[in-house]
């Protein structure tokens, strides 16, 4: 934490990141890497003024609150289009293709690759056809493969499976890298270009933020790289919807089977009972399962169940839901 971010020991940690992104998540060689700070919410700003260019208009894919915001900062630079918006359903639906209103002359098509609030994910990668893709992977990074090479950028913030708060990684196009579609708002310290021709020492780093999300990118190689964690999270999230959809009702996820995450499980007790919902909270504190409250906005219960958390945990949680329903049924 004391260490010069220009010091040959503090380069050397920073280069080894970089390179353990590249070869873990297969970026093309072509594109850069990019280690912002502000975490992915400055990247909803950061991606119009970077990439918005002549055309001034992008579309957006609204499939929960996160996305919803990302479209609602872009129409502060230019024109965020709603191709998709399933708020109508309380977020609990990821549309076909068939439904997009994508216009060909968009700049960008973006989309929220998982939602955390409602729980929903996309299993695929969105095709939209020559129109650049951009990806906010911020809650489900490192959790499974991606095809980077489809998307003009993708960003995540890093503190759901790769380290503390406070930074977001994007790995972005040769075509953006370079400043051709910066706005002249732009601030010189959201600037793609300027970021990456400074090997995102612009100004000093996230130093320690890196250095973390460096041990974590070795241990990740050690374990496997993302094939462990997409075995991992499927064997979890797996487990925690068998136990759902086997209680007969007594639980609930409201989302589309095909559309559900495999990091956010949302689910209500006995259609919403808040009383039942409250006395399941308090008997899984004594059980030492915290956090299982669903966001406030929307109220149930919610499991996250991102790297950090082990089968282990899992299999207990879903042990005292089974208790739980034995006990309260009637």
């Amino acid at each position: 934490m004391e260490m010069s971010h220009r010091s040959k020991e503090f380069m050397t940690i920073a280069s080894e990141a970089e390179k353990d992104l590249r070869d873990i998540f297969g970026v093309p060689s072509d594109y850069k890497v990019l280690m912002n700070q502000g975490g992915a919410t400055l990247q909803f700003a950061s991606i119009p003024l970077n990439m918005l260019g002549t055309e001034g208009k992008a579309d957006y894919l609204v499939t929960g609150q996160w996305s919803e915001k990302a479209a609602k900062e872009c129409n502060k630079y230019g024109t965020g289009q709603v191709a998709c918006n399933t708020k109508a359903s309380k977020f609990t639906t990821i549309p076909g293709k068939s439904e997009w209103k994508l216009d060909p002359e968009a700049a960008y098509v973006h989309y929220c690759d998982n939602e955390t609030v409602s729980g929903v994910e996309f299993s695929y990668t969105p095709d939209v056809g020559s129109v650049p893709l951009v990806a906010d992977m911020s809650s489900n990074f490192c959790s499974r493969p991606i095809d980077v090479g489809k998307h003009a950028y993708i960003y995540a913030g890093i503190q759901k499976n790769l380290g503390p708060a406070g930074m977001a990684v994007g790995f972005v196009h040769p075509s953006y890298a370079g400043g051709q579609h910066e706005l002249k708002i732009c601030p010189t310290y959201m600037s793609f270009k300027t970021t990456a021709d400074n090997g995102s020492m612009y100004n000093t780093p996230a130093c320690f933020t890196m250095y973390v999300m460096g041990e974590y990118l070795k241990y990740t190689k050690k374990k496997g790289g993302l094939a462990y964690w997409a075995e991992q999270s499927d064997k979890k999230s797996t487990m925690l919807y068998n136990c759902i959809d086997g209680s007969d009702g007594f639980y609930c996820c409201p989302v589309e089977k095909s559309s559900r995450s495999r990091m956010n499980v949302p689910f209500t007790i006995k259609g919403g009972n808040e009383e039942l919902e409250k006395k399941f909270l308090d008997g899984a504190k004594k059980e030492k399962l915290y956090t299982l409250a669903g966001h406030r906005s929307v109220g149930g219960c919610r499991a996250s169940l991102y790297n950090g958390m082990p089968i282990e945990g899992v299999e207990k949680l879903t042990s005292f839901m089974k208790s739980f329903m034995d006990e309260n049924r009637q």
